[in-house]
């Protein structure tokens, strides 16, 4: 499967440069999205669970959740990707209008990106993660300037 797409005018609107900090990245993302981005650990989610990190959007802010992983740069790679999905504007539309059972407190919005998921071999998936690797090698090249990264990914 070939996959082009040009992810430059993405990263142009955050107005970030060639080389930035993660907490650089985060706050253009705030910015732009005019909302709130926390982060947040799960401890007792591990890679193993099948789900490494997940963004979910409420009213009021994102949150992006993920897996406890022994790697710094793993931690920072499942964030990374959740993060592609915003700057992409991968919003997922809401597929079943019915109530969910199994998930009745986290939208329908968030239920159908959690069962797509599942499927790593689709473009938006593979977009996701490409722009990710991106922007790994933009905050490697940032590295001497101040961070939360340690902070956040330990």
């Amino acid at each position: 499967m070939t996959i082009e797409i040009d992810l430059d005018p993405s990263l142009d609107e955050l107005v970030l440069g060639a080389a930035f900090t993660f907490d650089e990245l985060v706050d253009a993302l705030q910015r732009q999205r005019r909302r709130r981005l926390r982060i947040v650990e799960l401890s007792d989610l591990g890679i193993e669970d099948g789900l490494c990190a997940v963004w979910i959007m409420t009213d009021a802010e994102d949150l992006v959740l993920h897996a406890h992983s022994d790697s710094a740069l793993h931690r920072q790679q499942f964030v990374l990707h959740e993060l592609a999905h915003m700057i992409l504007g991968h919003n997922v539309e809401d597929n079943g209008d019915g109530p969910d059972i199994l998930l009745p407190d986290i939208s329908s919005e968030t239920r159908a990106r959690l069962l797509k998921r599942q499927d790593l071999d689709t473009a938006e998936e593979i977009l996701a993660e490409s722009l990710a690797d991106r922007l790994a090698a933009a905050i490697r090249g940032a590295t001497m300037q101040s961070s939360r990264y340690l902070e956040i990914f330990g």
